[in-house]
């Protein structure tokens, strides 16, 4: 009944049951007040160089994290580059 009584809230809300893939893919690579200098900049070229190039073969790149002892930027490779071989070494 919770998870009933859940589903019908936001369905009478109004809200949208499901984020376009432009706004999902814009949330991912907003700037926060809480980001690093470094996330930003990483946000920024994801969103301004990388993503373009991406999705012009039908692709997408969504931003995950930054872990800042080892410098390992973390993404997720959707759409026909999820499976492309070469997203393994992305």
């Amino acid at each position: 009944p919770d998870i009933f009584a859940a589903i019908m809230d936001h369905f009478s809300s109004g809200d949208p049951l499901m984020l376009d893939a432009e706004r999902m893919a814009a949330s991912d690579t907003a700037i926060n007040e809480d980001d690093s200098e470094v996330v930003a900049m990483i946000k920024e070229l994801l969103e301004t160089r990388i993503r373009p190039a991406v999705q012009e073969d039908g692709g997408d790149i969504v931003y995950k994290e930054f872990d800042e002892d080892t410098g390992v930027v973390m993404v997720k490779m959707v759409g026909a580059c999820s499976g492309c071989p070469s997203s393994s070494i992305t």
